[in-house]
């Protein structure tokens, strides 16, 4: 049997052969996160593997199996050179990461072991070595030894870059059981939220009402809303708990709900009576966006909402949703006027939009526009301050973060967003775990499409699986939290989004992919931020 290290930034297939390296090198700042992987190759018998970490005070250290899952299809639209995996695929890609220091392996097959390594801010600067042994069925192989530099630099909080991705508290609902208004459902929760904040998020998607995303779908709405005699009346309670939750495990801004049905604002969103219990809705589905039924509640909750965010002092850190992906002239027109509405009824308000046609930033429609990769740099060109988002498009040589994306690709996410100058970053799917626009729950470790190919690639509706205790993680989700590290190391290194430095990325296309191109630009960043200690 063989065993080597890897950086974090490869796929280990099944059938990927034997490859050789005892040792690794690596460098890092003062609280920041790393990974690298041990990969072991079977030889003509089943192996029972198990793997160890030996790692010095004061780092903490994580190992977790590498776990398989299927992709029939490779995604499409997309060359085979911007393809990873692309000799073993279709077949099953390396994703998950599971909790488990074991792998029952069968003949000729290879497996890897994660291990994340998280340097304390208070750490001492110098080397550590970490060994890492793999036993198979009880014999143990030569150790491995990673060696970490860790710099006198330490890294600072990112600044003035929102994350978020859009989160499902429909699919925690359905996957344990329990309902949003019951206390048993805050523990499930809240481990989520932590995951979030541990991979650079720092904003997360208030569940006010059930938010008018990806078809029908089951109720899920944390605001209690009662409606006699064309009063209403409003329960912040859950609300408040879910703000105070996700403060108290570090989130610091809030994202509601989308006042508007998705693709152009034609009628108002799905809101309950109660919290959904009784799936009683307070309009026909098909009323219009700015029908009188609507505009009676929005007169009454909008000034209810902003006295809830001024006594929560969130008010400057909310960004507000009218319609979700609005294009093409109808639905300019449909948004004009929601947005007039809303004008009215609540001035105070900024929205923010995932939306591709720059007419509805020339139009004023909105305040900050979340364009897709393919014209985010047009809409900065044109003096319009905007977000970025990826999702199931754009495909081929533009970044994104599918399961046969390379990750040395989805590791240039955070260069990419601080050269093109995007102001935040949006995606749509942190735990998608439905049939596409269904409330039909799917097992994320054996459908990873929603059951979407080819419209929605591999890898597109989630970036954390389902655990028994709480999230776990994906190659794709760690390598993304390093991007964003990246990001916030070369902010405080002082790094112009015009240095030459960065010259080889042209656009969200057109940018390296080499590792040892982001651990020149990180040598840089560290050597300038130790000058500074």
């Amino acid at each position: 049997m063989h065993a080597w290290l890897a950086s974090g930034l490869r796929r280990f297939y099944p059938a990927s052969p034997a490859e050789h390296g005892q040792s690794l090198d690596i460098a890092a700042a003062r609280g920041e996160r790393c990974a690298v992987q041990a990969v072991c190759r079977t030889d003509n018998a089943q192996r029972i593997i198990h793997a160890a970490v030996h790692a010095p005070e004061p780092l903490l250290v994580v190992l977790r199996r590498v776990g398989y899952v299927s992709m029939p299809h490779v995604t499409t639209e997309t060359p085979l050179d911007d393809i990873e995996g692309g000799d073993y695929l279709p077949g099953f890609v390396p994703d998950p990461l599971l909790p488990e220091d074991t792998v029952h392996a069968g003949p000729r097959e290879t497996n890897a072991f994660w291990i994340t390594i998280h340097i304390p801010p208070d750490a001492r600067p110098g080397n550590y070595q970490i060994g890492i042994t793999l036993a198979a069925d009880g014999e143990q192989l030569p150790p491995l030894m990673v060696n970490l530099t860790v710099h006198h630099a330490a890294l600072g909080p990112r600044r003035d870059f929102p994350v978020t991705h859009w989160f499902y508290a429909d699919a925690l609902c359905d996957w344990y059981h329990v309902e949003l208004y019951q206390d048993a459902f805050w523990p499930v929760v809240e481990p989520y939220f932590a995951n979030l904040v541990a991979h650079g998020q720092d904003t997360i998607y208030v569940p006010l009402w059930t938010p008018p995303l990806d078809g029908v779908k089951r109720p899920t709405q944390l605001l209690g809303v009662s409606h006699d005699a064309g009063t209403y009346h409003f329960d912040w309670s859950l609300v408040r708990r879910w703000v105070h939750a996700a403060q108290s495990l570090g989130l610091t801004s809030f994202e509601w709900p989308h006042l508007f049905t998705q693709w152009g604002a034609a009628h108002p969103p799905r809101i309950y009576a109660g919290h959904g219990e009784t799936a009683t809705l307070l309009w026909p589905p098909d009323s219009g966006a700015t029908s009188p039924v609507y505009r009676s509640f929005l007169s009454q909750f909008l000034p209810a909402f902003e006295r809830f965010l001024r006594a929560e002092n969130l008010l400057d850190h909310s960004f507000f949703h009218l319609s979700d992906e609005p294009h093409g002239d109808a639905h300019l027109a449909s948004y004009r006027a929601a947005r007039v509405m809303l004008w009215e009824l609540a001035p105070w308000m900024q929205v923010m939009d995932a939306l591709t046609d720059i007419d509805f930033a020339r139009a004023e429609l909105t305040d900050i526009p979340i364009p897709l990769l393919t014209t985010a740099p047009a809409f900065v060109d044109a003096g319009f301050p905007a977000w970025a988002y990826f999702c199931c498009v754009p495909r081929g040589r533009y970044l994104n973060r599918f399961l046969d994306t390379p990750l040395a690709k989805i590791r240039m996410a955070g260069w990419l967003f601080y050269r093109n100058r995007a102001r935040g970053f949006l995606h749509w799917g942190y735990n998608y775990w439905y049939k596409r626009q269904t409330t039909e729950l799917i097992d994320p470790y054996r459908v990873t499409d929603a059951f979407g190919w080819p419209g929605w690639s591999y890898g597109d509706p989630f970036v954390v699986y389902p655990g028994s205790s709480g999230p776990v993680d994906s190659m794709r989700w760690e390598v993304f939290a390093e991007s964003l590290q990246d990001y916030a190391l070369i902010q405080h290194a002082g790094m112009h989004p015009d240095d030459p430095m960065l010259a080889d990325i042209q656009d969200y296309a057109t940018f390296p992919r080499d590792p040892a191109w982001i651990a020149e630009r990180r040598r840089w960043a560290l050597a300038q931020l130790d000058r500074q200690c």
